[in-house]
């Protein structure tokens, strides 16, 4: 872990970054603390002490500067962590490299002054974090699931009862449904599909608005899907066809099992239909088949998989655009936690609204080993036409793409 002194001098010449921050040895300890906390609560990153803003190397002269540093973490930064410290030669100067790991109990916060502040790293800039970004950093973390947080100016109402009633009496099983609206919603308190909040309100969970409510959308502006036909390779201006969808997302099945109410994955396989398929004789020239531009079971599981894994924080709909070469369907966040493409790829499962995977694995949506990714939309396009889904993360969104 011992830096060399040539790798020192380059990241010197390259200059503050996302993850390098420089600064003096007289920097106030709460100066510092507000460094480090940013820094553990991204992913990581260096502190170079005896380095000015532009790169000049003024050198360390403080005494003490490791216990100093270890005291600041111990005493400032919360929950404490230990850094990495090295003290390297550098054009007669010494200067001190503070090595931070990205942290596993996010949020981290500087407590100073009878306060605690949660600082972020943006660009090479450390700043107090938005209501927003805590959320996500408490959802990072573990500590908070925000598919559980209140929509306000909801209520039971804002339900569709039939389907509670198709959800808790056909797929769950139980065969005493409660009969009044207290009944009701204390099932739905038990469930997290509701919620009190501190004004005694009893309100729709973000879960329980998207799975059941009446006009999602009207409450909570990120719980549609944006669909949009573009007529050629590009974003344009002019589309072919464009729409916000809004409603519950599950569907309605009468006690036989058949489907005779569609939800908001129904609407959107309607319209992926109507754009990305025909009828066509069939070998025998005596009946007609459907063929389909994209494997239908990989476009729907690829927008369930938007649904499940997005963060509610962002107040974006997940988008379906459709252009000549290609469907594209783009969902709001990072992957959460360590997950990287490869390993959503192979199977790996961090479920980051866990509410939601487990009802739609309930209704027979979501595939019990987590291998959707694999088996419907890799494995599905591959067959269909022969072309390998392309997936894209990066810190704002998650983009699969299926080729005609």
């Amino acid at each position: 872990m011992t830096m060399l002194k040539a790798e020192l001098l380059e990241i010197i010449r390259n200059g503050e970054g996302s993850g390098i921050e420089f600064k003096r040895d007289d920097v106030r300890a709460e100066s510092l603390a507000k460094e480090i906390v940013a820094l553990v609560n991204f992913k990581g990153g260096r502190i170079i002490l005896g380095v000015d803003d532009d790169g000049q190397i003024a050198g360390i002269t403080k005494p003490n500067l490791e216990e100093w540093v270890m005291n600041i973490c111990t005493n400032y930064v919360h929950p404490r962590i230990i850094p990495y410290y090295e003290e390297i030669v550098v054009d007669n100067h010494k200067v001190a490299v503070i090595t931070i790991d990205m942290g596993i109990s996010k949020p981290y916060v500087v407590r100073h002054n009878h306060r605690e502040d949660i600082y972020v790293r943006i660009g090479s800039t450390s700043r107090l974090a938005s209501r927003e970004e805590q959320a996500r950093l408490f959802q990072s973390g573990g500590i908070l699931h925000v598919e559980t947080l209140p929509v306000p100016r909801t209520s039971f109402g804002s339900l569709d009862q039939r389907r509670l009633e198709d959800y808790f009496g056909r797929v769950r099983g139980i065969r005493e449904l409660p009969r009044w609206d207290e009944e009701w919603v204390e099932l739905l308190f038990n469930m997290e599909y509701m919620v009190e909040t501190e004004y005694a309100e009893e309100v729709c969970t973000i879960v329980g608005l998207i799975l059941f409510g009446r006009e999602p959308k009207r409450h909570l502006l990120q719980a549609g899907l944006e669909w949009v036909v573009f007529p050629g390779l590009d974003k344009d201006y002019d589309t072919r066809d464009r729409a916000t969808l809004d409603g519950p997302l599950v569907g309605l099945w009468n006690k036989r099992g058949e489907l005779i109410e569609g939800g908001l994955l129904d609407s959107l396989m309607s319209k992926v239909r109507q754009h990305c398929s025909r009828e066509v004789l069939s070998e025998d020239h005596l009946t007609r088949k459907l063929e389909w531009d994209f494997a239908p079971e990989a476009v729907r599981e690829g927008v369930i998989n938007a649904f499940v894994h997005r963060d509610w924080t962002r107040p974006t709909d997940i988008e379906v655009c459709l252009y000549d070469d290609r469907l594209e369907i783009i969902s709001a966040g990072p992957l959460p936690n360590n997950v990287t493409v490869e390993r959503m790829k192979l199977g790996l499962r961090v479920p980051r609204n866990p509410i939601l995977v487990q009802t739609l694995r309930d209704y027979g949506y979501v595939e019990h080993m987590g291998m959707g990714v694999r088996n419907k939309i890799i494995k599905g396009m591959i067959e269909h036409n022969g072309k390998e889904p392309l997936f894209i993360a990066d810190e704002d969104r998650l983009t699969v793409k299926l080729w005609r």
